[in-house]
């Protein structure tokens, strides 16, 4: 019972911190950003990966 409330609550933050980094990716200092040097930011790629990642996790403990 307790792995099944610790999975949900991954899977929680796990798609929170992936809306997060399409929101930085989406913002417009970041698309003018990555119009003039065409870098993406490293906490667009923390925030989607690490979304992911998170959410992954979290569907193992829920077995």
């Amino acid at each position: 019972m307790t792995s099944k409330i610790i999975g949900v609550i991954l899977i929680i933050i796990g798609v929170v911190l992936a809306l997060w980094g399409y929101d930085i990716y989406d913002s417009a200092s970041v698309q003018l950003n990555r119009t003039l040097t065409g870098d993406t930011p490293i906490k667009v790629w923390a925030g989607m990966a690490g979304g992911i990642a998170t959410v992954l996790i979290g569907f193992t403990w829920l077995k």
